[in-house]
């Protein structure tokens, strides 16, 4: 990686649950965060990044080694665009999204300005807390990125906690919908039955769900394992 001794000066765009969350992680492992984007919950920023200095993306991009941008999905296409637009975008300069259906084609614009390219998505549900930090070091993070430099986001991923799962360009849609199926799937039923249970008068559904929920899930996900797999923590 680039940097003084492999720290990167890393710059976060998008103040939601999931860019401060990895900004800590990275952080934590040494890398120096220069700032962050406005727009989140100062709150949690704070907590996550105490002392990280709010910078506008334009100043953000200038300072970074490293830009994360962890901004919705939509929202993604037209941000790399318009940085590329204003020149903003520098020679050799990482960047990496967080889109879990998108590989590195949406770098496009910046990759023509010499940056490097790298899709980085972690597998869990973000809370916005420092849970997360705890959650990413049992989590896979789905890495796309051009065949030279992907062993720097597999460091990057490693770096988080997380494991390195490489995921071709072609494959990010259907990677999206197999994780949004266990995401949105799991929510939807134990909000189902956290309701049949309040209907019930039971006082603390989440207490009589959670042991069940956890069996469930961990007995799913032995079944779903190849007989030459690990065996799952």
């Amino acid at each position: 990686m680039s940097g003084r001794d492999g720290r990167l000066g890393i710059g976060v765009i998008g103040a939601g649950r999931v860019g401060p969350v990895l900004g800590a992680a990275l952080g934590g492992a040494g890398h120096a965060i220069v700032g962050i984007s406005a727009g989140g919950d100062p709150d949690r920023v704070e907590a996550l990044l105490p002392g990280v200095p709010v910078l506008g993306v334009p100043d953000l991009v200038e300072r970074s080694e490293l830009v994360i941008l962890a901004v919705p999905d939509a929202e993604l296409p037209g941000l790399v665009a318009g940085l590329a637009a204003t020149g903003a975008w520098q020679t050799g300069q990482l960047v990496a999204h967080t889109a879990p259906g998108m590989g590195v084609q949406v770098l496009a614009p910046a990759t023509a300005a010499g940056a490097i390219p790298l899709a980085i998505h972690p597998a869990i549900e973000f809370t916005g807390t420092s849970v997360d930090l705890v959650r990413l070091r049992e989590a896979w993070c789905a890495v796309t990125a051009p065949a030279p430099v992907l062993p720097i986001a597999q460091a990057l991923v490693v770096e988080l906690g997380a494991e390195p799962l490489i995921v071709a360009e072609d494959d990010r849609p259907r990677y999206a919908e197999a994780i949004a199926t266990a995401g949105g799937f799991s929510t939807a039923i134990v909000a189902q039955a956290a309701g049949m249970l309040r209907e019930l008068g039971v006082e603390s559904p989440a207490g009589v769900l959670g042991p069940v929920v956890r069996s469930a899930v961990e007995n799913a996900l032995q079944s779903a394992r190849r007989p030459d797999e690990p065996l799952l923590p």
